[in-house]
């Protein structure tokens, strides 16, 4: 077996087909075609259903995506040992942030980080799942929450604390809460992607958090249109603070229970886990963190 064989395999899996895995090397679809199948020979097993829209993947073939992975991975440090650690920064990154960190500041960060380096592409997607790294293809993710793969490497970053929020129009409306408790009686908007739930809105009490159970009119997987109908007057919001940090400057939404919310989740940058990350991700990982840390009071 040879090993650009298997760096080869697993490129046509990450892009998706044969041509754009032979466009990126400066090769035929038929030598591409030829080499996959000179692998799948010598291991005498099927590697790919080959159809004329996709490839799939076989159980062999996703056993030894692992693997050739891994290879591409070591091969990549070793041209990362060799180019040293300077400005030579060059090469591709794919990675996945969430959406209201992407909105905040990481478009501009990133955009900016590629600026610095002109050899280096990044290829950036917003989205709120938990992608997996792996099967994604992806050299790095900026995660909000918690983190239980042992495959994973995770930095931390910061923390973001959750509030509570509505406009003054909706507490002119509905009247003004002094208790958490008494959430259950207005119309809570609910962001659908809190892995707690959606309707589980958490709070400090001298024992340890409890929950607070909420009901509304309006659920949504999109954070800024939460904060919109927020704005809107339309019932109570609970968010990260990151996200409405202007809004309670300009006095467009209250903070409803300072110092009483209990949802806190970190900020990571998540990378799959290697002897060492290649150089371009490390620097990306330390100029996101800066940006972050930049505006700390914002989370």
């Amino acid at each position: 077996m040879r090993a650009d064989d298997l760096i080869l395999f697993s490129q046509v899996i990450e892009l998706g087909s044969f041509s754009k895995a032979a466009e990126q090397n400066n090769l035929t679809n038929s030598v591409v075609s030829k080499r996959i199948a000179r692998l799948e020979e010598e291991l005498a097993v099927q590697l790919l259903y080959r159809t004329t829209r996709k490839l799939t993947l076989t159980e062999a073939g996703k056993a030894l995506l692992i693997s050739a992975r891994n290879v591409k991975q070591a091969t990549q440090e070793a041209m990362n040992a060799l180019s040293g650690f300077g400005e030579n920064v060059s090469g591709h990154i794919k990675m996945s942030v969430p959406t209201i960190s992407g909105d905040l500041l990481l478009a501009d960060a990133v955009a900016e980080f590629c600026n610095r380096y002109p050899g280096l592409t990044v290829d950036m997607s917003l989205d709120n799942r938990f992608v997996d790294l792996v099967e994604g293809g992806f050299d790095l993710v900026i995660r909000t929450g918690y983190l239980d793969d042992s495959s994973l490497i995770a930095r931390h970053i910061l923390d973001s604390q959750w509030v509570v929020c509505a406009s003054p129009a909706y507490l002119a409306r509905h009247g003004q809460l002094i208790m958490p408790e008494q959430l259950v009686a207005h119309n809570c908007l609910q962001y659908a992607y809190q892995t707690t739930g959606a309707s589980d809105w958490e709070f400090k009490s001298p024992t340890g958090n409890r929950i607070v159970k909420v009901s509304g009119s309006f659920s949504t997987d999109n954070a800024t249109a939460l904060r919109k109908a927020a704005l809107g007057g339309h019932g109570i919001a609970y968010v990260p603070r990151c996200l409405v940090y202007h809004d309670f400057r300009e006095g467009t939404l209250i903070d409803l229970f300072p110092d009483q919310v209990g949802k806190k989740l970190g900020i990571y940058a998540v990378y799959p886990f290697t002897r060492q990350p290649p150089n371009k991700v490390r620097l990306l990982i330390e100029h996101i963190r800066q940006r972050y840390l930049a505006i700390a009071d914002y989370f």
